[in-house]
């Protein structure tokens, strides 16, 4: 299963790299593009969880790097709670 990394500019310009066991992630995004922070983090969500879905199919457990990622992602995009409304995440790459 191919696995891969991505990379994402936050609203205060930190950045982040983060894992996927699965290239579902291409599907949901886009190099360059900014996504509004509650459609970033609805669209993430069920990536990774397709992702780690991916994963029980092939070898009969989810993907608990995949969860792991999601839980991170979770908790950085709370520091933008204040100003989700108008926050921006960046996708800038990917690394297969």
């Amino acid at each position: 299963m191919p696995a891969m990394h991505f990379h994402l500019r936050w609203p205060d310009g930190s950045v982040t790299r983060c894992y996927s066991p699965s290239l579902v992630i291409k599907d949901y995004f886009q190099p360059g593009r900014g996504y509004p922070l509650p459609q970033f983090m609805d669209q993430v969500r069920e990536a990774l969880n397709i992702a780690s879905e991916r994963v029980r199919a092939k070898f009969g457990f989810a993907c608990s790097a995949a969860m792991d990622q999601l839980a991170d992602l979770e908790r950085q995009a709370q520091r933008f709670d204040a100003t989700k409304d108008t926050a921006q995440v960046q996708v800038l790459s990917f690394d297969e």
